[in-house]
Formats: C-alpha cells, structure tokens, sequence
C-alpha cells in the first residue's frame, strides 16, 4: 500500500472529526500515520521467498561454473602460446631461412621444384594400369601421389615428376581433383602417352621387386619409373613383365642387401611398398647418400625387414 494514500485518508477522516477534538485525537492520529509509513519498508523488506534465494543461489553456481570455464580457456591460450613461441624459437635455430615469410619459402619451393626440371633426376609415375583398379584402390593410389608429391615439396633436392599415361578424364584424374587440393596446380609434367615412349629406353631404370639387380645409386641422367598400381589381389610380377617386354632395364631397393628378415607372429616379409614409401627411400639416400638411413625411413617394420645391425 502506497504511504501517500494513506495519508489522505487519515487526513480526510481528520476533516470529519468535530472542531472541537482535543490535542490528544490529533497526536494520536500521526501517530497511526507514523506507524504506517515505517511498517511499508518493513513489508517490502519481506517480499524474498524461498523461491527467489533459490534462483540467487542457481545464478552464483551458473556464474561460479562460467568463471571456472574462462579461467580454463585463459590457461589453454596461455600453453598454445608458450608452446607456437617455443616451436618459433626451435625452428629458428633448425631452419636455413627462419626469417622469412610463406609466401617466401613457397617461392624457394617453386624456384627449386623448376630447376629439377632442369638439372635434377627424374621420377616417372606409370599410371597406364588404372584401368583394372576399383575405386577403392584410385583412392589409395591418388592418396599415395599426394604424399609422394608432397614429400617432394620438402625435399633439400628435389625430383622432376612425370605422370605418365595419366589421362585428363579418366576416375583417378577425378579421383586426385577431390582428394589433393590444387592438384591441378602440382608443378609436376601430366602426359597421356606411355613412359616408353616419352623417354629414351636406355635411359629408363623400372624399379619392381622382382629385379634380380639392386640399385646402387641414383643416377641423373636415368629416368626412374614406378609402377602406379594398387593391386589388392597381389598380382606378381606386373611392373617387371612390362619392362621386359619393352627391354627396359630393371632394379630393386636394396632391402636384402641392407635388411634381414625378422621373426613375427605372421611370419609375415614383403619388399612391395606403396610409391610414396619408394620416393622417400630414393630422396633420402640422394640427399644422405646413404642406404641404410634411406630404407629405415621407408621400409615399415610391419613389412618384416629391419636394418642388419638391428638385430640383437
């Protein structure tokens, strides 16, 4: 009840009162009006229930629970910055060019990519043996150039890569469109016609596990061809067959030379590795010059082989 209201009625019934009320009537009826308007505080002061010291308490939980979330993500930005501040400190001390920008090292990348054109050795992809390939295997073999690509990217020297019997319309061109972003800009030569007829034959090396001859070195004015194929069905002697049939030279990864076999539960050896893995074997002992170093980077030990002095 509002005070103001109250006092206008205790003033009208003061109108009606006789002219002759006494002192005491009119004390007593401030009096009242006094008692009114300290008693309206008091009422509002009461109003808070249960309910509402309830949703107070819900409110400084929520608030408790918020803080606690902020402060967490505080701390996290916090390790992400200390930690891309000690990879920046890390890489500096590492890298030929800590100084410059992307857009720098992406340049570096090209100039070096387009003078192994030029003058660095050469890998050809043979990709005329799709055609048989489910879309499951395109998919692995389109993953693979991926990987082989980009290692070659990374690469101090670097190969010139050719694609070879790779046709603008066939599943795995589409296949590598959706699977490698910019793949239509890889730097790297894209060719319909055969391998055999786009090199030299005496310059071709085929490299196949099944070569009697091992590979003893790279050497620049060879062209060397992996075979672009991702046979499920284990199908033997595929790449070695073609080269003979063209009297193309060929050579193996000097994995017995290098590697023994050793015992596991499936007594499981295989020297067939994907072409990403054969890429990195012959980018590291091109670099490194050596070929131990080189298969223990791409030969899985899930392929039964490690190094001779890793045996016990």
């Amino acid at each position: 009840m509002d005070w103001r209201l109250e006092e206008s009625h205790v003033l009208q019934e003061q109108d009606i009162l006789p002219e002759d009320t006494d002192e005491d009537g009119i004390y007593e009826s401030f009096q009242l009006l006094q008692i009114d308007v300290e008693c309206e505080p008091q009422e509002r002061e009461a109003l808070p229930t249960g309910s509402a010291s309830w949703c107070s308490k819900n409110v400084q939980r929520k608030q408790r629970h918020w803080e606690k979330i902020v402060a967490a993500k505080k701390s996290k930005r916090k390790q992400e910055k200390e930690r891309r501040k000690a990879n920046r400190i890390e890489n500096s001390d590492n890298s030929i060019y800590p100084q410059h920008s992307k857009r720098f090292l992406r340049s570096l990348t090209k100039e070096k990519l387009l003078e192994a054109k030029h003058s660095g050795p050469r890998l050809c992809i043979d990709l005329s043996m799709t055609h048989h390939m489910s879309k499951k295997e395109l998919s692995r073999l389109a993953g693979q150039i991926r990987r082989l690509y980009g290692s070659n990217r990374k690469a101090d020297r670097p190969f010139w890569i050719c694609l070879t019997g790779f046709t603008t319309d066939s599943p795995l061109y589409e296949e590598c469109l959706r699977m490698n972003d910019g793949f239509s800009s890889y730097l790297l030569d894209i060719t319909e016609e055969d391998c055999f007829s786009v090199f030299p034959l005496e310059t071709l090396v085929y490299l196949t596990p099944d070569s009697e001859h091992a590979l003893e070195d790279v050497d620049l004015n060879k062209v060397y061809i992996l075979g672009g194929l991702v046979d499920e069905s284990i199908q033997k002697k595929v790449t070695f067959q073609k080269a003979r049939e063209h009297s193309v030279k060929t050579a193996r990864l000097p994995i017995q030379e290098y590697m023994v076999r050793r015992q596991n539960g499936k007594n499981y050896h295989s020297e067939i590795l994907a072409i990403n893995q054969v890429f990195d074997i012959l980018s590291t002992y091109f670099e490194t010059q050596n070929w131990p170093e080189a298969l223990k980077k791409g030969v899985s030990s899930r392929k039964g082989y490690v190094l001779q002095n890793s045996v016990e």
